[in-house]
């Protein structure tokens, strides 16, 4: 199957793209200034599952599709980059109904519920275009026909990048969430950073929707 020398160096070339805050980053920071830390967790917990998602579409063959073709990626990253501008939107047009008191009393209470959180997560993760083709250019590299399996090589190597994202983005939500807890002593200063967060998420929207395929990774 895939020697320790295999995870190793893909490791290393994981970890030196998952540290350039990329739209999973940026989305997550964006979510806990807006919402706080529970959403920002989970928020996270989506994130590494919709990467997950690009890893068994690749190990199945559809990654090489996406990679490969400029319709098929154009309409991903469109998709995506859509999806977070709406999010955006919403959080700056909400952004006043953030109240100190609300979060004093219950910091850890989600702006919305748990599993739309999550799912909100995953459809970043799934249409994150600096993922998709990570994982499909990048992960086949690091597998060894001569020992077969091809898919479950696959399936396991991509766990490196996942565990590795699941622990740098956590971190990037702590220290956003953190912050804000400063900004929830009064009302302006809450306002003006949920307005922040929605304005970040807009911005990546806007970012990735004009990055082009040469600007990959």
């Amino acid at each position: 199957m895939v020697s320790t020398h295999q995870y190793l160096v893909f490791a290393a070339m994981s970890l030196l793209v998952i540290v350039i805050p990329g739209p999973s980053v940026l989305f997550v920071i964006g979510r806990a200034l807006a919402h706080g830390r529970r959403t920002a967790l989970a928020t996270v917990l989506g994130n590494v599952a919709g990467s997950y998602v690009l890893v068994v579409a690749v190990a199945l063959g559809i990654g090489s599709l996406v990679e490969r073709s400029v319709v098929v990626f154009m309409t991903v990253k469109l998709a995506g980059a859509a999806y977070l501008v709406l999010l955006g939107v919403q959080a700056f047009r909400h952004r006043k109904e953030l109240r100190p008191g609300a979060v004093e009393a219950s910091p850890e209470r989600p702006a919305r519920g748990d599993l739309r959180t999550v799912m909100d997560g995953v459809v970043v993760g799934v249409t994150n275009p600096k993922g998709i083709v990570f994982f499909a250019a990048v992960l086949p590299q690091f597998v060894d026909p001569s020992t077969g399996h091809l898919p479950a090589q696959m399936l396991l190597l991509g766990l490196v990048p996942i565990a590795i994202g699941l622990v740098t983005d956590t971190l990037w939500g702590l220290g956003a969430s953190a912050a804000r807890s400063w900004f929830a002593r009064s009302d302006k200063r809450l306002s003006v950073i949920g307005g922040a967060g929605g304005f970040a998420m807009i911005g990546l929207g806007v970012t990735v929707a004009a990055t082009g395929r040469a600007d990959r990774l």
